[in-house]
């Protein structure tokens, strides 16, 4: 992702519905796991997930491959560090938790970034994965985002089990704006992160918010989560 593409994640991710949906999915996934440790947010950005693994009360840290995006978390009075997910120049068995949010996709040799992610777990620590779904989707914003693909259900749990970690479950997200994404990216001609009129970005949050409660994850939507962990 471009510097330009970091600069505005960061001045968006506060308000944005996308954003603050996978926050809140993020609050959740932490609420059954002991708040204390270390925590680790590969590909943060500016850390709006990071910020929330720190107010749930771990000692975080973001590593990033971008120099903007570090010195964005910095700024933010976070702890980060410029590298390569690939090869991270961090601990073995470290951390209670690592989180991945748009990162794998990135990545030529996800393999490596997951085992990576499965190196640095210490053994009964969680991972939390978040990736674009179903190649049916790609567009120009996948271009121009840097994104090498979009994964299957079945790829993704292929690549995290490969790494030694045990797949707890996985689930779609965005499943009932699928269709109106579809038509966005049908026509898009580079990444369509932008600003929305705050009337539609409240009608968008409205409807995602409606996913925690209706029972829609096993259907297709525009991204993939995953949880696992690490064997004791």
């Amino acid at each position: 992702m471009h510097d330009i593409d970091i600069s505005r994640l960061v001045e968006l991710e506060d308000r944005h519905w996308w954003f603050r949906e996978r926050r809140a999915i993020l609050r959740r996934e932490l609420r059954g796991l002991p708040p204390r440790g270390r925590a680790l947010d590969i590909g943060a950005a500016g850390g709006g997930n990071t910020r929330v693994l720190a107010r749930h009360g771990y000692d975080a840290l973001v590593v990033d491959y971008s120099e903007a995006a570090v010195a964005a978390a910095v700024q933010r009075g976070l702890n980060a560090m410029h590298a390569d997910a690939r090869d991270l120049p961090l601990q073995t068995g470290d951390f209670e938790v690592v989180t991945a949010f748009d990162v794998l996709e990135h990545i030529v040799e996800d393999h490596l970034a997951a085992e990576e992610i499965a190196r640095v777990l210490k053994p009964g620590g969680t991972a939390l994965i978040a990736v674009p779904c179903d190649m049916a989707l790609w567009s120009a914003h996948d271009d121009a985002v840097g994104h090498v693909r979009r994964y299957t259900r079945e790829e993704l749990v292929g690549l995290i089990e490969k790494s030694g970690l045990v797949v707890d479950r996985v689930w779609s997200w965005n499943v009932l704006l699928r269709p109106v994404v579809a038509l966005r990216r049908r026509n898009s001609e580079g990444n369509d992160l932008t600003e929305l009129p705050w009337i539609v970005n409240k009608a968008l949050a409205g409807v995602i918010m409606l996913e925690r409660y209706l029972p829609v994850r096993s259907m297709r939507g525009v991204s993939l989560f995953l949880r696992a962990h690490k064997p004791a």
